[in-house]
């Protein structure tokens, strides 16, 4: 099991390489909207608040599975805004 202090990293890490894949596309492409890309963002940190309380959550029965849980549920909804990212086109 990874400790608490590597999810913490992995979660930032992940989400906030997408928020900067987001930008990067807004500065590939200035003439397009970024309605679209700026919600992507508002989620990922909607993703990232909602992960750290689960990490921080101190009433939990077994720790392994709960943070296996949080650890799966962060590769699922980061798969999940990278496909709204490359779908951006």
């Amino acid at each position: 099991m990874a400790n608490v202090r590597n999810l913490k990293k992995d979660i930032n890490y992940v989400l906030g390489d997408i928020i900067e894949a987001v930008y990067v596309w807004e500065f590939a492409n200035p003439d397009k909207d970024t309605k679209k890309s700026e919600a992507i963002i508002d989620e990922a940190i909607d993703v990232f608040d909602e992960l750290i309380a689960k990490v921080n959550d101190k009433n939990v029965v077994n720790k392994k599975s709960h943070f296996k849980a949080i650890s799966e549920e962060l590769e699922t909804k980061g798969r999940a805004l990278i496909e709204k990212i490359n779908a951006l086109g």
